[in-house]
C-alpha cells in the first residue's frame, strides 16, 4: 500500500497541494486528473521523491519514505515516466531495456518489449536515446522501460503527451494489459477519456485539493460534462 498523509506543498508562496490524504492499494489502476495547474504532476513527483513536501508523510508498505531519495525509492520498486522524457547521450535503447529489466536480455527479447508500444524494434534497438529521436519516440521508449522494470509502483505523467493517435491507441492497449494483469500500483496523470475509462479509481484534484474520488462509473459523467473556467471541456475524448 502507498499512503499520503496530510501532504502540503507551496512554491513561491502559492499553495500547490493542500492537505492531501490518499491510500492506494496494490493491483489497482489509478488515474489522477484535474484542471491544468491543479497539482497533479507535483503530487506524482512527491511520490517519486523528485519533490519534497513542506509537511506530511509518504508511507510505502508501512515504511515512512518521506526523507528517502529518488534512488532509494527506485530500489524499493517505485518508478516514474516523465511528461518530457529524459535523453541519454551515449546510451542505446538496448542498454536502457537491459538496465530496466536487470537481467540478461537478448535483442530478440528487447524487440518483443519495444513492439508493445508500436516501435519496429530493429529500427530502434541500437539507436541512442538522445535528440535524434522525436519526442513521441522518446516517450514510448520511456514508457516501455518503466513497464519492463515490473515495479511495485509505476507512475506515468501524461503518457499521451507528444505522441500521435496511432501510437496512443497502441499505448492504451498496453495500459489495458497492465490494468488486467499487473500486481503493483499504477498511477497515471491524464485528461484522456480512453485512459480514464480503464481506471479502477479516478482521483480528481482541483486547486491542490482532492475534490472527489471514486470508480470510473461514478466519476466519468461528471468529469466530461464539466466546463473549465476558460470555457470548453476540461477533458479530452
Amino acid at each position: 500500500m502507498l499512503e499520503l498523509k496530510n501532504v502540503c506543498f507551496k512554491r513561491d508562496n502559492k499553495i500547490i497541494l493542500d492537505n492531501i490524504n490518499l491510500k492506494l492499494d496494490e493491483t489497482k489502476f489509478y488515474v489522477i486528473t484535474g484542471p491544468n495547474g491543479s497539482g497533479k504532476s507535483t503530487l506524482a513527483k512527491i511520490i517519486m521523491g523528485l519533490v519534497k513536501p513542506d509537511s506530511g508523510r509518504v508511507i510505502f508498505n508501512g515504511e515512512d519514505i518521506t526523507e528517502k531519495s529518488v534512488d532509494e525509492r527506485a530500489k524499493m520498486g517505485i518508478s516514474f515516466a516523465f511528461q518530457q522524457p529524459v535523453k541519454f547521450k551515449g546510451i542505446t535503447v538496448y542498454d536502457i531495456l537491459k538496465i530496466a529489466t536487470k537481467k540478461k536480455l537478448t535483442k530478440s527479447d528487447a524487440c518483443a518489449i519495444l513492439s508493445k508500444v508500436g516501435l519496429c524494434a530493429m529500427d530502434y534497438i541500437d539507436r541512442e536515446v538522445d535528440a535524434s529521436l522525436s519526442g513521441g519516440e522518446l516517450k514510448r521508449i520511456e514508457i516501455v522501460s518503466v513497464i519492463a522494470m515490473n515495479p511495485k509502483v509505476a507512475i506515468f505523467d501524461e503518457p499521451e503527451a507528444g505522441i500521435d493517435l496511432w501510437s496512443f491507441e497502441n499505448l492504451n492497449e498496453v495500459f489495458k494489459e497492465i490494468e488486467a494483469s499487473y500486481s503493483g500500483i499504477t498511477i497515471v496523470i491524464s485528461h484522456q477519456e480512453r485512459i480514464l475509462n480503464i481506471a479502477d479509481q479516478i482521483i480528481l484534484i482541483v486547486n491542490g485539493k482532492i475534490k472527489d474520488t471514486g470508480s470510473k462509473d461514478k466519476m466519468l459523467s461528471e468529469l466530461f460534462n464539466k466546463k473549465c473556467s476558460k470555457g470548453g471541456r476540461c477533458y479530452e475524448r
